[in-house]
């Protein structure tokens, strides 16, 4: 059976997929008492990642998208943290996101809320959260957008 927060994704059209596994020499998350930091997840959809440069050849809309994948692999991994149960998920603290971008580029912020507000729009005011939108010159694998996560959760 399936919790409020998941049964409010479905609602949503949003089916958390398995947590991605790291891409390298890390953990993908961290639990420090009832703070839970969950490593950056890069954008991917159905397994392809979301490439591209932001103010080159990806518009805001996409990259957008691609921060709201990232906000639901960051739920992923949450879930898995919680052995299968999101709704510990007490609140969302904080979320830094890291955008791939042309040097003149200044939307990293309305990058960034295609994150926030997926967040905002599946977990209501637990999903307010603290926040960075920072602009990168490159990020791994090429990928558009990369975001972290701290939680509280339940213990």
């Amino acid at each position: 059976m399936t919790g409020k927060i998941e049964r409010r994704l479905a609602d949503m059209g949003v089916t958390l997929p398995d947590a991605p596994a790291p891409a390298a020499n890390y953990v993908p998350y961290v639990q420090a008492g009832n703070l839970l930091f969950v490593s950056g997840q890069i954008a991917m959809e159905n397994g392809t990642l979301i490439t591209g440069k932001l103010g080159v050849d990806m518009t805001v809309e996409q990259g957008q998208a691609a921060a709201k994948a990232c906000a639901i692999s960051l739920l992923a991994q949450v879930k898995a943290a919680c052995g299968g149960d999101l709704d510990r998920l007490e609140r969302v603290v904080r979320l830094g996101g890291f955008v791939n971008a042309a040097p003149d580029f200044t939307d990293h912020p309305k990058v960034v809320n295609g994150a926030s507000d997926f967040i905002g729009e599946a977990l209501g005011e637990i999903g307010r959260h603290a926040r960075a939108a920072v602009g990168s010159s490159s990020l791994p694998l090429g990928v558009a957008v990369e975001i972290e996560g701290v939680f509280q959760i339940a213990t």
